[in-house]
């Protein structure tokens, strides 16, 4: 045997050795489980729950009235400063009242937005494995073919270059089959960011996916959607606290009140006490208090335009992933009827024909990478049906029921 085929051998031989087992012994990765980790454990669901909470006391602070003034006033007092005989040393207690109806609002969706990426990085996290099975499998045929070759070269059935065309199918399988295995680092690290853990924490194997059924229409969708996404219930808040500033606006050109009571204490007279009552004139600045008017009803309008923007986004991203969900689901249902068994009969075919020496060896091998591409293709569907899928709950607002079959009936290909 020519010294470069040994060389050949002595490479894929050493690959062999260094190569990832593709299935690992691990538990099983529940969806569900991960999910619930990422809710606990995701730093910006935490700081999105720490906003909300500081928002929830924006309010209070906004109601409360001014702070209570206590002063205190020293009436003619003598040259000598002397305090004690100045002829009224007044202390004071004053709180100033806005007009009755002054003050108040606050709100957030990152919860959504975290789950919908833990999902895409679980089914890349699944993708990624399955493809490496799937190398792992065009290696081991690779390396049968590769036999096939030699043995057939050995009797002079074939040139020398078959057995070299062969042995280059074979290392380029393993070649997928390593950097397939660092794809699968690369997904587990994006997961575990997810889930604030370091990036090389094992993670187990991910379910299969369930391949919901499609909803035939997206109408019901978007309704749901228009009734759950918290972006608009967000911003009906802030038009309804829009619509308040405009009603606290008008509310300004009525008067604030200011109340004081005081203890005189008087030198060479009798001690006593009094009150002061105080009151805004704000019919002096109205120009002011109608630009302020204006502006609210401005806000109002803009907000109100806002809302609409959001509501047609979201109309724009139910129909948009509606329509992924169903593409992948026609092409992965293509492929598990029909393109996956004419690939799988075609590699046998053209094995047998190749042994049989009434094809060549070119042929064998397109075969082989169509058969590959196929399955890849396979497993992309539906990797891109869970994503897609995702992608809908988070444009909907929240989880959709999967109708259709059994679980164990849906589960990939």
């Amino acid at each position: 045997m020519p010294s470069y085929i040994r060389a050949l051998r002595a490479m894929i031989a050493l690959w062999g050795v260094t190569l990832v087992p593709i299935r690992a012994a691990a538990e099983p990765l529940r969806l569900e489980d991960v999910l619930a980790i990422a809710r606990d454990a995701n730093p910006a669901i935490h700081a999105a729950r720490f906003r909300a909470h500081a928002a929830e006391a924006e309010p209070a602070q906004a109601r409360a009235w001014d702070d209570p003034v206590v002063s205190w006033e020293a009436w003619n007092a003598p040259n000598t400063m002397n305090v004690a005989h100045a002829q009224n040393n007044i202390f004071r207690v004053a709180q100033r009242f806005p007009f009755p109806g002054k003050r108040r609002l606050g709100a957030e969706a990152v919860v959504l937005d975290v789950e919908t990426e833990v999902k895409r990085a679980y089914w890349t996290l699944w993708q990624a494995r399955h493809r490496v099975a799937v190398y792992e499998r065009q290696r081991v045929l690779a390396e049968r073919f590769a036999k096939t070759a030699e043995q057939r070269y050995a009797t002079g059935g074939v040139p020398q270059s078959d057995v070299l065309r062969a042995q280059v199918e074979l290392t380029h399988a393993i070649t997928d089959v390593q950097t397939g295995s660092l794809a699968i680092g690369t997904a587990q690290a994006a997961l575990n960011a997810l889930l604030s853990r370091p990036p090389t924490d094992t993670l187990g194997e991910p379910e299969e996916p369930r391949l919901p059924e499609v909803p035939a229409s997206s109408d019901a969708l978007i309704e749901t959607a228009l009734a759950r996404r918290p972006e608009l219930s967000a911003q009906d808040a802030t038009i309804a606290g829009q619509q308040h500033a405009v009603a606290l606006a008008r509310k300004a050109y009525w008067p604030d009140f200011e109340v004081s009571v005081g203890r005189f204490f008087n030198f060479d007279a009798r001690d006593g006490v009094g009150a002061i009552a105080s009151m805004t004139l704000p019919i002096v600045n109205k120009q002011k208090y109608d630009a302020g008017v204006s502006q609210a009803n401005a806000r109002v309008a803009t907000a109100e335009a806002d809302r609409r923007r959001l509501a047609d986004a979201v109309r724009r991203d139910v129909e948009q992933a509606w329509l992924r969900v169903r593409t992948a689901k026609l092409r992965h249902d293509l492929f598990v009827t029909t393109h996956l068994p004419q690939a799988e009969q075609a590699i046998q075919v053209t094995e047998s024909a190749y042994v049989a020496g009434t094809v060549d060896l070119l042929a064998l091998l397109d075969t082989l990478r169509g058969l590959e591409q196929v399955h890849l293709d396979h497993i992309d569907s539906a990797a891109e049906i869970e994503t897609a899928w995702a992608d809908l709950e988070r444009a909907v607002g929240g989880p959709l029921p999967e109708a259709g079959a059994d679980p164990e009936a849906r589960k990939h290909g």
